[in-house]
């Protein structure tokens, strides 16, 4: 799936390509999500640096989520009365619901550990 097309249909995003060019923005979000997980990979060692990687991770998978509802030819079939995702772009985009799922996780899990360490209380190892 040609990301221009779900960030052309977005009214959240659609609006970066008055600024960007399409690789441009392309670039940057690629940069974003990789620094991300980097950032969510230091748990061990920086729990904080961890917790603004999962919440980058957040919002971009917040935004990528949002093309579910506002990218035509999602909904394309029913079945017994209920909407059915097509392969593209419904059933592509779903991943980002679960990964969406696991950055919420690994924020929760770097911020109890992060109040862990204030409150002198030592952590699993």
């Amino acid at each position: 799936m040609e990301s221009r097309v779900l960030i052309e249909d977005s009214p959240l995003m659609s609006w970066l390509y008055d600024i960007f060019s399409f690789t441009a923005l392309a670039d940057a979000l690629g940069t974003v999500e990789i620094a991300a997980a980097a950032l969510i990979a230091l748990h061990p060692v920086w729990p904080r640096l961890s917790a603004v990687g999962s919440a980058l991770a957040v919002v971009l998978f917040l935004g990528t989520v949002s093309f579910l509802f506002t990218t035509p030819g999602v909904v394309g079939m029913f079945a017994n009365g209920f909407p059915v995702l097509w392969a593209k772009p419904g059933q592509f985009l779903l991943k980002d619901l679960v990964l969406l799922g696991v950055s919420l996780w690994t924020l929760g899990e770097a911020l109890q550990r992060i109040h862990r360490g204030r409150a002198g209380v030592p952590g699993p190892e």
